[in-house]
């Protein structure tokens, strides 16, 4: 207790002692208390990986006549060969083609009347006719190819005569003039040939038109059809002239247009026909996988990829026969380039089925990344219809997914875009979402392997700093609130958040959305005995309320937010005590066994507590609520820390937070002796944790007269002194809060004797002092109550402990000496802050007390630290 020649140090009052005056914020409580309020620690839930690789693995909730199959089988005649015309640019309707005369002279000028030809040559049409019939023979006995590859100095073109003029403008058929849409219509019976020493290729009315930009400038504007159009300077062109011009525009169109396809064929024939031949004829798969490389490579340099290309049938043919042959090495080659001729409809998801079925086997990871197929498949994701194609994205996304978990994947996957383009998907699932006002169907399976796949990603810190970049948390959230009913889809984000929150900027970024608190309470009700994700629920809000206060309160204010904790604590209880998870008394035990189910529950769900404790405002009225509190003393009861370490200190941690208010209701306060009763055998237990956590107890109820009696009865004031000599900074500054709090009664002031607790507490002040101020000032307010009565100093302290006590408080109050350690700026004005306005005060009065007591003897050397 404090002299009465002393008033003015009234902050000396015994540790843990609260101030009656006025209400200190969290902030100061933590600075203040250092360790009476602290926040606990826990492993991450464990996740067990899967034998087999399949869409939804064997804790789903989806029954297996539900889901898609993770088997199937894919062979050629599973494509549509219907898919591999190419698609036109334009749906033409046929019209009824009626030759239209001018009305008069003036109005055909521009358009150079001329008369219908006669008939063709019938000799001509013979050899054309001829040419189109070994054309279709050829088709219908299956031959897909020409029988030889030709030179470009073997062809021959033939081309009908023809003026072409398209948009408004008119067209020159065999000398009848007509607007475009008629004679489109008029080309249907009119194709232009090209002749290839005797084998005809047919030019469609697409191919003819496609172009028609290039076509002179006074062709290309709009204009009524069939109207003269008005002439921009009909005084210095004369009519002749602009003859010349139409008819000399339109023959050097059509011999671009005929020049580009002569070219393309040119390269299919000497490039792509005999790798084609050597697909359809080579037996080695070596050799077959070589071609369909070097038809990649072809097809990429004459630009023949995509969609619109004409001979993409025969490609496309060619490929899906080979499907059959069963190797996977052929299999990836051959998707590889049936998704670059960019496949639909049923098509495109058998090919994704057949990349899905090959990545089931791990040891095919290694083909795919040399193949570089994830390149395809990311391109699938980005460029396909989701709505039209869900099926198809399912099982892309699970070939992606499946690869995610190799960590070789992970870089060349983030690399390329992997992180946006699965959260453009999710996007996009929850705008179609919105806007339906129901879940579309299969957008939940796709979900199920998108958000496995995040929960792969998110081990990159790329990956994770992509997630912060472009806001994914909240639309996650959106994800679980649409699909709340949707177990796999909520576990699997669970599983996201539990990783992200293990890091300080996820954890800063999902405590902001504000949401998230009412969501994953609403989580909690719903699957509370689904131990899968309420474990991980609540490790989640365990991460959020761990450093921000705003966070703690925050949940606190949702509705139902305590009453949730309690029940789910109720109930996984009940289940722990059900178990029978323990092992008998001979067995012998793991060395670091993972906890049972319902216990781990309970492991995360005291943390959360003991987080929520921190806040002033949320304490009190857990310490006042006689079923929580009464669940954990039963849980601190019945379980023992050899069997279920975790769990005991949390529990006891809890306990401790809540023990630091002083309350009218506190349950704390009014169990403290059993909860005292508890405690004592952590203090004879073997684990240090343990140890800690309950001498933090103790240095709060000590406080408290009747704990201190109970201290003294039980001999644990032995046990703290003992404490002392543990050389860790932890355990000492918490037994000191016990022995300060003991010295407060003067009749048990002098248990600080026994066990030569001064001079262990002189030593505590040289060994930790200079790095620990807080933990100084603790020693130096024990041994200033100690020695309120003081005489003489020696026969208070003893001659060896006064001597060293003055040498010490001597160069402890040099600042120079006492903060000229090789700290960083940082943690020097930290330990500056606490040494001016904690240690010095105090310090120094106990220094004068001694000096003023003491017959000097020879002093001992001042201490280097």
């Amino acid at each position: 207790m404090l002299s009465p020649n002393d008033k003015k140090l009234e902050k000396l009052d015994p540790f843990y002692r609260p101030s009656l005056s006025k209400q200190k914020t969290s902030a100061e409580i933590i600075s203040e208390a250092r360790n009476a309020l602290r926040t606990v620690r826990t492993q991450r839930p464990f996740t067990p990986r899967e034998d087999q690789r399949k869409l939804f693995g064997p804790a789903s909730s989806r029954t297996p006549e539900n889901r898609p199959a993770s088997s199937f089988s894919v062979h050629a005649s599973s494509f549509e060969f219907s898919d591999s015309r190419p698609i036109s640019g334009t749906r033409l309707s046929p019209l009824e083609f009626k030759p239209k005369a001018p009305a008069s002279p003036d109005t055909v000028e521009d358009f150079c009347l001329s008369f219908p030809k006669p008939p063709v040559d019938p000799a001509k049409i013979r050899r054309i006719s001829s040419a189109r019939a070994r054309l279709f023979r050829a088709a219908s006995q299956g031959a897909l190819l020409p029988a030889r590859t030709l030179l470009p100095t073997q062809s021959k073109r033939v081309v009908s005569e023809e003026t072409v003029m398209t948009r408004d403008s008119v067209v020159k058929i065999n000398g009848i003039y007509l607007t475009e849409s008629k004679a489109t219509g008029n080309l249907k019976s009119h194709p232009l040939q090209l002749t290839y020493d005797g084998d005809v290729s047919k030019i469609t009315e697409q191919e003819m038109f496609k172009g028609a930009t290039s076509l002179p400038f006074h062709l290309r504007s709009g204009g009524d059809q069939g109207k003269r159009r008005p002439r921009a300077s009909s005084s210095s062109r004369s009519p002749d002239q602009s003859r010349l011009d139409i008819r000399a525009g339109s023959k050097a169109d059509l011999q671009e247009k005929n020049t580009e396809i002569e070219v393309d064929e040119v390269f299919w024939n000497t490039r792509i026909v005999p790798i084609l031949h050597d697909l359809e004829k080579e037996e080695n798969i070596e050799m077959v996988c070589a071609a369909c490389t070097q038809l990649h490579h072809a097809l990429e340099e004459g630009n023949m990829l995509g969609n619109k290309f004409k001979r993409r049938s025969v490609l496309l043919k060619t490929l899906y026969k080979l499907v059959d042959v069963g190797s996977d090495l052929l299999s990836l080659k051959l998707a590889k380039i049936i998704l670059a001729l960019k496949v639909s409809g049923k098509n495109l998801l058998n090919v994704c089925k057949l990349i899905f079925k090959i990545s089931r086997s791990e040891k095919n990871d290694s083909l795919i990344r040399n193949d570089s197929i994830l390149e395809s498949l990311l391109e699938v994701l980005r460029s396909e219809d989701l709505q039209a194609n869900t099926e198809a994205l399912l099982y892309c996304m699970g070939t992606i997914k499946f690869i995610s978990g190799n960590p070789e994947f992970l870089h060349e996957m983030i690399g390329k875009g992997a992180v946006e383009i699965l959260m453009n998907l999710i996007k996009q699932v929850n705008e179609n979402t919105k806007k339906s006002g129901t879940c579309l169907p299969n957008s939940g399976h796709l979900l199920v392997q998108v958000t496995a796949t995040l929960r792969n990603l998110v081990d990159s810190p790329l990956a994770r700093s992509k997630l912060l970049s472009i806001s994914a948390l909240p639309q996650l959230c959106t994800v679980m609130e649409q699909h709340i009913g949707d177990k796999d889809v909520c576990t699997n984000i669970a599983r996201i958040f539990s990783k992200l929150t293990s890091y300080h900027d996820c954890c800063v970024a999902l405590a902001s959305y504000s949401r998230c608190y009412a969501l994953f309470l609403n989580l909690i009700n719903k699957y509370q005995k689904k131990q899968d994700l309420v474990v991980r629920i609540v490790f989640i809000l365990g991460n959020l309320t761990a450093k921000n206060n705003q966070a703690r309160e925050q949940f606190s204010r949702e509705k139902g937010s305590i009453p949730t904790l309690l029940s789910l604590f109720h109930t996984f209880y009940k289940l722990d005590l059900h178990s029978g998870k323990r092992c008998g008394e001979g067995d012998e035990r793991p060395k670091a066994p993972r906890p049972a189910q319902a216990e781990d529950v309970l492991i995360k769900l005291t943390r959360v507590l003991a987080n929520l404790a921190i806040h002033p405002g949320v304490g009190p009225a857990i310490a006042a609520h006689s079923h929580i509190v009464g669940l954990l003393l039963a849980t601190l009861e019945s379980k023992s820390i050899d069997d279920c370490e975790e769990l005991v200190i949390n529990t006891t941690a809890t306990i401790n937070n809540l023990s630091y208010y002083k309350v009218k209701n506190s349950i704390i306060q009014d169990r403290k002796l059993y909860i005292a009763e508890l405690l004592l055998k952590l203090l004879v237990s073997n684990n240090m944790d343990g140890i800690l956590e309950a001498v933090r107890v103790f240095g709060n109820l000590s406080q408290d007269h009747d704990i201190c009696d109970f201290i003294v009865q039980k001999n644990v004031h032995k046990f703290m002194i003992a404490l002392l000599d543990a050389k860790h900074q932890d355990i000492c500054f918490s037994a000191c809060g016990v022995l300060l709090n003991l010295t407060v009664d003067r009749d048990k002031r002098v248990i600080l004797k026994e066990g030569g607790g001064i001079k262990k507490l002189v030593d505590c002040l040289r060994d930790f002092g200079p790095t620990d101020w807080q933990l100084a000032c603790l020693v130096c307010k024990t041994l200033w109550n100690f020695s309120e009565n003081i005489t003489n100093a020696s026969s208070c302290f003893g001659d060896e402990a006064a001597n060293t006590l003055l040498a010490l408080l001597s160069s402890f109050l040099d600042e120079e000496l006492a903060l000229n350690g090789s700290f960083d700026q940082d943690l020097k004005n930290y330990h500056k802050l606490h040494w001016e306005t904690e240690f010095r005060p105090v310090a120094q009065q106990l220094l004068n007390r001694i000096k003023n007591h003491h017959t000097f003897l020879e002093p001992l050397p001042i201490p280097s630290f």
